[in-house]
């Protein structure tokens, strides 16, 4: 397809203002024409800041509007299967945050519908786009640390969220750490075939009636021999702690915190520097840049997305994975996840 794509965004919350700011002045090639939400002022109010044309509060007003290619699904996740096969059964590509369900079976049904619509799914695992993480990629692939022996990731969210979304979240596992699960893949060139979850509530005692965590240590035990460590919590009081280490035969490769400046102050009273960035739209801005104009990229010169759904799909299954191995207090297979779950 050549030329501009016109888009629509179905969600008007947080992360859909990030990429509807994003596609209006910093995707030359993507249209932005129509915005859909349930909350009829959350659309209108998204669509006055960006100058956005088209405003509803029916997504399939979007789906039946011809002239549009695309959409973005930003919207909850409960509601992301359904919006997925709706928009590729009119022939729309498709961009969806993750994860595309809860559910392996509503996963596995999405997958396949896609496929048969023709059209182009990508992900929205926007910290493969990191330019820190695609760095410790390419060291690793290069083999320039040797072979890698561990890897380490620490992610862990400066202030819990709402109980209202921690009700409809999915758990901890399958909304905050299947971005984790995800980077584990992205940085080894290997699947993992084990985890084993420790977890507990140490930040908010509400969390348990939801039957949810806010603490977790995952290790991971992958094909090629490599071993992983995934660290959460839902509340870092010094701010958004996200870091990646890969260890090595012959060295190793670290990512630390990005922060407002670097600058570092010696006084009398100690040693002094920035807390890191507060929270995920400041911490990966540049990321959800790169990722849209990746997404808008794959459709114009009809090739993959470069996160594709069954990236989505490995996710869920390590997630899933994760909190059967947390019930039952032992490692699990990936191999034990069906699509029943």
């Amino acid at each position: 397809m050549t030329g501009a794509i016109n888009l629509g965004i179905i969600g008007a919350g947080r992360i859909g203002r990030v990429h509807a700011g994003n596609l209006v002045s910093r995707i030359p090639g993507a249209n932005l024409v129509a915005v859909a939400d349930v909350v009829q002022e959350a659309a209108e109010k998204l669509a006055a800041d960006f100058q956005i044309p088209k405003v509803f509060q029916d997504y399939r007003h979007i789906l039946d509007d011809k002239t549009i290619d695309a959409v973005l699904v930003c919207s909850s996740t409960e509601t992301h299967s359904e919006m997925v096969i709706a928009a590729a059964a009119v022939g729309k590509h498709v961009f969806c945050e993750k994860p595309i369900d809860f559910h392996l079976g509503r996963v596995d049904r999405v997958l396949s519908e896609v496929e048969q619509a023709g059209v182009k799914l990508q992900i929205g695992f926007n910290r493969r786009f990191d330019s820190d993480f695609r760095r410790v990629r390419d060291v690793v692939s290069n083999g320039d640390i040797g072979v890698p022996h561990i890897v380490r990731i620490t992610s862990r969210d400066p202030e819990p969220p709402a109980m209202t979304y921690i009700k409809d979240s999915g758990g901890m596992f399958l909304d905050m750490t299947i971005h984790d699960f995800d980077m584990a893949r992205f940085l080894i060139d290997s699947e993992v075939d084990e985890v084993f979850a420790a977890g507990g509530v140490m930040v908010n005692p509400q969390i348990r009636e939801f039957g949810d965590i806010d603490t977790a240590i995952i290790t991971l035990r992958y094909s090629n021999g490599v071993i992983g460590a995934i660290d959460n919590s839902r509340q870092a009081v010094y701010g958004y702690d996200q870091r990646v280490e890969v260890f090595g035969s012959k060295g190793v490769v670290v990512v630390s915190n990005n922060t407002p400046d670097t600058a570092v102050v010696s006084d009398k009273s100690g040693v002094h520097s920035a807390r890191p960035l507060f929270f995920f739209v400041e911490r990966y801005l540049e990321s959800y840049v790169e990722e849209m104009k990746e997404f808008v990229d794959c459709i114009q010169e009809d090739v993959a997305p470069p996160v594709i759904g069954n990236d989505s799909r490995i996710a869920v299954i390590m997630g899933l994975a994760a909190q059967k191995s947390l019930r039952e207090h032992r490692p699990v297979q990936l191999s034990e996840i069906d699509s029943d779950l």
